[in-house]
């Protein structure tokens, strides 16, 4: 069977991405969110306003879908296949690191775990399967929120788990928008004390982010002699994301 045309999942994605943002968004706020060039976003707007797919406000500086695409906001991938495709990936990451390996989504404002691989090392551990995390203050949480346009994901009131947690909107802005820059976000002490994160946004078609997998463990292991997260540590993490988007891509 012939390949998926690129140009059809990227415009698929900008949909979706409007239809989670009542107030519209911008070619900029699209851009950061999918990783493309402003060209190639208001490329993508130009034709869809074409076809009447989306309309511009008054100001011409935001976009919005048609009342024809109003439900397009829901979730469009199961959990379960996240899971699904995620899990061999997970395990060998896992294996490889000798750590703690989740993989969560956001759902209301809160990363829910979809799977869980124990650090391999025989300890007592509890299955975080079903649980929630804060997405300021957790490297998974982060590597997802940091693509969220509508805004609606992000904590209202931003609390504090440790002394190291980002609570100021701004600095937590600032945070996202690196994490953006670098492709995977870190967290050191951020939710639970000696504790450190890496993680990265796992990508669907069209590009638009569906989720995120990350390890976790003591500061000692994941981060270098600087207090630095291990460059070693950070290409697994984000080779297993492309890994995972892969796969998702390849069987849609």
């Amino acid at each position: 069977m012939p390949g998926t045309v690129q140009s059809i999942e990227r415009a698929a994605a900008v949909l979706r991405l409007l239809a989670a943002a009542p107030n519209g968004l911008g070619v900029a706020d699209l851009g950061n969110a999918l990783g493309l060039a402003k060209t190639t976003v208001h490329g993508i707007l130009r034709t869809l306003h074409q076809v009447g797919f989306v309309e511009q406000d008054h100001s011409g500086a935001h976009y919005h879908l048609s009342d024809a695409f109003g439900r397009l906001g829901e979730s469009y991938l199961d959990p379960n296949e996240l899971r699904s495709r995620a899990i061999n990936w997970a395990d060998s990451l896992a294996s490889r690191s000798g750590e703690v390996v989740r993989v969560g989504r956001l759902v209301e404002g809160k990363v829910v775990v979809v799977h869980h691989v124990f650090r391999p090392d025989d300890s007592d551990q509890d299955l975080d399967v079903g649980t929630t995390l804060p997405p300021h203050a957790t490297a998974l949480g982060k590597a997802v929120l940091a693509y969220d346009t509508s805004g609606a994901s992000r904590p209202r009131k931003l609390e504090a788990y440790t002394t190291r947690t980002i609570i100021d909107p701004a600095g937590l802005a600032d945070e996202l928008a690196a994490v953006r820059a670098r492709g995977w976000a870190g967290e050191f002490e951020e939710h639970t004390v000696e504790l450190a994160g890496i993680a990265a946004p796992i990508r669907g078609l069209g590009g638009l982010v569906v989720g995120a997998v990350g390890l976790a463990g003591r500061i000692e292991r994941i981060c270098d002699s600087r207090l630095r997260h291990r460059t070693d540590l950070v290409t697994m993490v984000r080779a297993t994301a492309e890994a995972i988007a892969r796969d998702l891509r390849e069987d849609a």
